[in-house]
């Protein structure tokens, strides 16, 4: 079984930085491909990001493109997103998901998932 843990949100004002972190509890991002999804109050769970398990390939949503960036340390076992430039509409729950080899960017192709990490963007 592999558990993800999120960390790293929290409260920002418009136009500012945060970053999140997820940790496995095995050594799962290799050879995993690790998503970052986000929901926010009455909408459905969408992609944000995604990474493959050399970390060579990403892929991000229209929305986020240019401010948020995914990496990964396969020796900590741990992927990041790095959020610059946040907006209110960035507020949501994120949440952290893997899945064999290939990265996707639909929700239901990922087995694992964090229990999520609250961030609140004030205008």
């Amino acid at each position: 079984q592999v558990q993800l843990l999120e960390s790293g949100g929290g409260f920002v004002q418009a136009g500012n930085s945060l970053i999140l972190s997820c940790a496995a509890s095995v050594r799962t991002p290799s050879p995993y491909a690790m998503g970052w999804f986000r929901q926010a109050p009455g909408n459905e769970r969408g992609f944000v990001a995604a990474i493959n398990w050399s970390g060579l390939d990403t892929y991000y949503a229209d929305s986020v493109k240019g401010r948020f960036t995914i990496s990964r340390d396969n020796d900590k076992n741990t992927v990041y997103l790095q959020m610059n430039s946040l907006k209110p509409d960035d507020t949501a729950v994120y949440y952290c998901a893997a899945r064999p080899f290939h990265l996707r960017v639909d929700a239901s192709g990922y087995e694992y998932w964090g229990q999520g990490t609250q961030v609140t963007v004030s205008s």
